[in-house]
């Protein structure tokens, strides 16, 4: 009876020492990559940051791809010291596949649309883009999702899929943008001074460009007033700072020349029967 029971506590020993250093060496295996997967992903983004052509969105793309193919690689490594063989393990992972990637299809759709805004890249990150019934700042761009940042800052989180199936609108992509400012003026006011006045006021923002060359011209004869379509190009970072500038000071030139700008009224005559 003592020899059974010796014997089934060095068996027992055996296993513990065997499978404990295993163990050990999966943890070790698994600590050891995780630092590593940190460490050369960061060295991955400080490389790409150096190349001069290459923007941020693709940096942010590779830096994600290198952490999870070192996490891929220390899993295999963790599983081998259990004795899986990885013949056995690829087709484990290849019928693994298959049905995740039946069950994900939307997913997968996801990631293949993120390769696509990868490639053909529509926008980048820091673009203000009007997407899926979205508008706001894009702050990265995974395989999964887009994220984006309201002017109000509200985070937005838009799945790959809606952003590659619908149009985008790119205000960020050229360097010029065109700011268009309706202003009426009353009918008995003198339309040649009203447009020289807004001349002066166009001529004096230094952000408004020369070329191509500023407009102000009558575009509609409205019930209450004759309206100027005014349209001048500046910068695309200026656009917004220049339209409320000037909506501002076109009032105040036209206050100081004297032009009326009217605001909807109606004129009534009584007719009274004898």
């Amino acid at each position: 009876m003592e020899q059974d029971v010796t014997a089934i506590a060095e068996q027992v020993t055996a296993l513990i020492t065997v499978y404990g250093l295993k163990v050990i060496g999966a943890v070790a295996i698994l600590i050891v990559g995780w630092i590593a997967a940190k460490w050369i992903s960061n060295a991955t983004g400080r490389g790409l940051r150096k190349v001069e052509r290459m923007d941020e969105t693709l940096t942010r793309f590779f830096v994600s791809a290198v952490r999870y193919l070192v996490l891929v690689i220390t899993v295999i490594m963790m599983l081998s010291q259990f004795g899986v063989q990885m013949a056995s393990l690829l087709v484990v992972l290849s019928t693994a596949g298959l049905a995740i990637g039946l069950a994900l299809q939307g997913t997968l759709s996801n990631v293949a649309d993120g390769v696509m805004l990868l490639l053909f890249r529509p926008f980048k990150i820091g673009d203000f883009v009007e997407v899926s019934g979205h508008a706001g700042t894009v702050q990265a761009i995974s395989l999964f999702v887009t994220e984006m940042s309201t002017p109000d800052n509200v985070h937005i989180v838009v799945p790959n899929s809606q952003v590659w199936g619908s149009s985008v609108v790119n205000f960020s992509h050229n360097t010029t943008r065109r700011v268009d400012i309706v202003v009426g003026i009353g009918y008995e006011d003198d339309i040649d001074k009203a447009m020289d006045t807004i001349v002066g006021v166009i001529s004096g923002d230094s952000r408004t460009h020369g070329d191509p060359e500023p407009m102000v011209a009558v575009t509609d004869l409205g019930d209450n007033s004759v309206n100027f379509t005014v349209r001048v190009w500046c910068n695309g970072a200026d656009y917004w700072g220049v339209k409320f500038d000037m909506t501002k000071a076109i009032k105040e030139a036209l206050d100081g020349a004297g032009v009326n700008i009217p605001y909807p009224q109606r004129t009534v005559h009584l007719v009274k029967d004898d």
